[in-house]
């Protein structure tokens, strides 16, 4: 498992760069999204990965690690948006939002360490086509619950499965890393 950490942590860095650098162009303007936007904006994401999966021809000339970097990201971004509400304006420093990246990162990756244990890494023999139906699965569920207007009655909360999103997403990363 110390393969696995060490992995996650070259994905998250990728990631968190990626973030930091767009906060620098674009200052923190992702604080005013509400919840069901940034749910989209990761169903876009993983529908383009699928479809990339499906189809042999690309007439965009980005594959599957950087949709799975933004899915990665902007479920970073939703769990900040439930700890710190939605704001009305650009509210946060680069400071203030790598803090909080950093934060909700360091508390998934945690999560997936102690389920990483418990299912004794399958995830390695997981197709990366199967991770992302799995986090198409979580948005679609993400989204009943949003309609229900977050409340669930024995199910874990949008919060949980922004996390599995991105550890499925960090999972994938590091199968397309190892494919090149």
């Amino acid at each position: 498992m110390q393969d696995t950490s060490v992995q996650y942590d070259a994905v998250v860095t990728k990631c968190r760069n990626l973030f930091i650098k767009k906060m620098k162009d674009y200052g923190s303007a992702w604080r005013i999204l509400r919840l069901p936007s940034l749910t989209d904006q990761i169903f876009i994401k993983a529908q383009r990965i699928r479809s990339l999966q499906e189809n042999t021809e690309r007439k965009i000339d980005e594959g599957e690690v950087s949709e799975f970097i933004g899915i990665i990201n902007y479920s970073l971004m939703a769990l900040i948006q439930i700890e710190k509400g939605i704001a009305d304006q650009p509210d946060a420093s680069i400071e203030q939002a790598t803090a909080l990246y950093d934060k909700h990162i360091s508390e998934t990756k945690e999560l997936m360490m102690n389920k990483n244990h418990d299912y004794g890494e399958a995830w390695r023999d997981m197709r990366v086509s199967s991770l992302t139906d799995l986090i198409i699965q979580k948005l679609l569920r993400v989204k009943q619950i949003e309609d229900n207007k977050g409340k669930t009655l024995v199910s874990e909360g949008i919060d949980a499965n922004y996390q599995d999103m991105i550890n499925y997403a960090v999972f994938a990363m590091i199968h397309l890393g190892e494919a090149n």
